[in-house]
């Protein structure tokens, strides 16, 4: 049987239908379903059921508030699409006409009846039951007061890429403090990596560089390169977060960045990050010459000293005794309200895709290694050159979607490649007048002036072959191949399959995520899709939010995407932190889990179980805590206690039950709901 709850007047539910244009309507017989409720739920409390064509407009938003004040509802049901997309407009609606927005239900019949079912009969029985089962829930619903907490004015922007920048120095010139956290030596991500940016070809350090001196710079900027974050605690507006500043091996405070130390040190290595394995640094480096900060860093894996315990170059020879072979990591504890999350993509491993045959034929080239060929500031000053580093290629080939668009290795697309591809192209014939083939899927140029430079490349005579290329083999079938890369490729435009020798491969890689990105997402109580990307709060209507509170997300760490979206991103998420904090404090939702403790026997089951870290548990009591400012109602703890200690607001037992009993039009069957008493 249904419980009973003692009220002291009936409760009148308004019900409300919306047609979402044809999204609804187009399979569901709308008018229909709000003639049943009224009729068939009237004993449940409905007084009356209206349906509207678009019901989160504003019209349709005005026609809730009417009714509220105008008919004295008490609770109202919404039947239209996702909680997640329009509660949270429904709520304000009956915030305004002055119903406890928590008295509102809204259940899908969109999702989970119109685009879920193509018999409409079927359909609309179905949205028919929802409606019930709202019905039916929102009678146990309670008045709620959203929880309110104070934002700290400091944010941590994790990631030193164009989007951390970004985020961080929009941030900092509206005059709040900023930690810029980077693992890497140096700020500037990949983009320092790279030579020109398409579509403009400006020269990338030109346009990065003065940014990072801003960041450097910046009075409300702490910039803390060379580390990492290894803990994260509390909520929103109070976080505090651990970063382990890895030694140097350099006194800050005495260096000046001379680049006596790196000019002196003997022990060279391949340099396989910057320089993608085609360049050498020092044990002692700065990652290149216009690195933020300025100071180097001793690589102690490959150091003469560390390994041996001799040399010491660097330090005799260091004009300010900057050199301190002693120092140790170091703890710092940071209080920030809100969190940035830019930490970046790792490029594709081309070796996985063995038969284009990286790594195993030499002058097969990645693009992130052909970045820093025709890098004035490169290995090879600019210079497009083979493996020799000598001869000058007289026909390239650029092979697209190298694991992007691929069941094999990754889905989607990188979103970066074409571009990237015609940009190779362009510098190829500019430095070189080889002759350049593009080998593509398909030609994605849809930004602003991208189509006008794919445009350029064919009026520079790039040959465009479409059809995805099958391998690249050195094995010659005739004397006009010998000494050549063959490219063996089905011309889909042509109709048949190609051999096309060429002296230079490039490989046009993918975009992935960073291979630490799910424990990354862990550590900040947040989740990755299957391939790795962080999930947003919403693709299109909150694209920079997480859903973890106060932590937001910026650039490639969220998808592939270019510079200007990159860019766009991290001021995105910069204005919905400075938001935050003019507010001075935040009300969270009051959806939160809470714990008898007359029932909890303390068994701790649900203490690690936690995703947010929320649970505290009392050795003095024995029992167990949940933090509401860190709760986000998930509902895990509830599920799990075996004692049926912890309960959920707006998600209790009853409520649970009541909407089942509704979904099974039990409760058309009940007598009706007579004054003070809910049947």
């Amino acid at each position: 049987m249904m419980s009973k709850i003692n009220h002291s007047t009936a409760e009148r539910v308004g019900v409300y239908v919306c047609h979402c244009g044809t999204n609804i309507a187009g399979v569901i017989d709308v008018e229909a379903v709000a003639k049943w409720a009224a009729e068939h739920l009237k004993d449940r409390g409905v007084v009356i059921a209206r349906d509207y064509k678009f019901m989160c407009s504003s019209l349709g938003q005005e026609l809730i508030e009417k009714d509220i004040q105008e008919l004295g509802l008490t609770r109202v049901v919404v039947a239209a699409c996702s909680p997640h997309l329009h509660e949270a407009t429904f709520r304000v609606a009956c915030q305004r006409a002055g119903l406890n927005p928590y008295l509102c239900e809204l259940v899908s019949i969109r999702e989970q009846a119109s685009w879920v079912h193509t018999d409409k009969h079927a359909a609309t029985e179905k949205a028919k039951a929802i409606l019930s089962g709202g019905v039916e829930r929102v009678l146990h619903h309670a008045p709620l007061d959203p929880l309110h907490v104070p934002i700290h004015p400091a944010t941590l922007v994790v990631g030193g890429g164009i989007a951390g920048i970004q985020a961080a120095l929009e941030i900092a010139d509206a005059g709040f403090p900023v930690y810029l956290v980077e693992r890497e030596p140096s700020i500037g991500g990949h983009m320092a990596q790279f030579d020109k940016t398409f579509p403009t070809l400006d020269c990338a350090a030109c346009i990065l560089t003065p940014r990072m001196v801003s960041i450097g710079s910046h009075p409300n900027v702490t910039l803390m390169t060379w580390s990492e974050v290894t803990n994260v605690a509390g909520y929103v507006g109070n976080f505090t977060v651990t970063v382990k500043k890895k030694a140097r091996y350099i006194n800050t405070d005495l260096c000046t960045g001379c680049g006596i130390c790196q000019e002196k040190c003997p022990k060279k290595v391949i340099d396989d990050t910057f320089e993608a394995g085609l360049g050498y640094r020092k044990a002692v480096y700065t990652p290149f010459p216009q690195a933020v900060p300025k100071y180097p860093v001793i690589d102690h894996v490959n150091c003469t000293y560390f390994q041996k315990g001799t040399c010491r170059a660097c330090e005799k020879l260091c004009p300010t005794d900057a050199i301190d072979f002693k120092q140790e990591d170091e703890i710092v504890t940071l209080q920030v309200g809100n969190i940035v999350l830019a930490t970046g993509y790792d490029i594709f491993d081309a070796r996985r895709v063995a038969q284009y045959g990286y790594a195993r034929l030499a002058n097969v080239f990645t693009s992130i290694e052909f970045e820093r060929l025709s890098n004035a500031a490169g290995p090879t000053n600019g210079n497009i050159v083979l493996r020799d580093g000598v001869t000058v290629p007289k026909t390239v080939g650029i092979i697209h979607c190298t694991g992007s668009r691929d069941r094999n290795f990754n889905n989607y697309c990188s979103a970066i490649c074409c571009m990237q591809s015609l940009k190779f192209a362009h510098l190829v014939k500019e430095r070189t007048g080889a002759t350049v083939y593009n080998f593509y899927i398909d030609i994605r140029t849809t930004a602003k002036a991208y189509d006008e430079f794919y445009q350029r490349v064919l009026d520079e005579g790039t040959i465009f072959v479409r059809g995805r290329v099958a391998e690249v083999t050195d094995a010659a079938r005739m004397p006009t191949e010998e000494g050549k890369l063959i490219i063996q490729v089905e011309d889909t435009l042509a109709g048949r399959q190609r051999r096309i020798p060429v002296d230079m491969v490039i490989l046009s890689v993918g975009l992935e995520p960073r291979r630490d990105s799910h424990e990354v997402a862990k550590l900040f109580g947040i989740s990755c899709s299957s391939d790795g990307w962080i999930i947003e709060k919403h693709p299109k209507l909150d694209p920079v939010a997480t859903m973890t509170e106060g932590v937001f997300v910026a650039g490639c760490a969220q998808g592939p995407k270019d510079i200007p979206n990159s860019v766009a991103q991290g001021a995105a998420a910069a204005a919905r932190v400075l938001g935050r904090i003019q507010q001075k404090e935040i009300a969270l939702e009051p959806v939160r889990a809470s714990v008898d403790e007359s029932k909890c026997s303390g068994c701790r089951i649900c203490n690690g179980l936690c995703p947010f870290n929320a649970i505290i548990f009392h050795e003095d009591r024995m029992v167990t805590e949940v933090n509401p400012a860190l709760c986000q109602g998930c509902g895990t703890c509830v599920a799990a206690c075996p004692a049926g200690a912890i309960s959920g607001t707006v998600f209790s037992n009853e409520q649970i039950f009541a909407q089942m009993e509704g979904l099974l039009l039990h409760n058309i069957e009940r007598p009706p709901i007579t004054e003070g008493v809910l049947a």
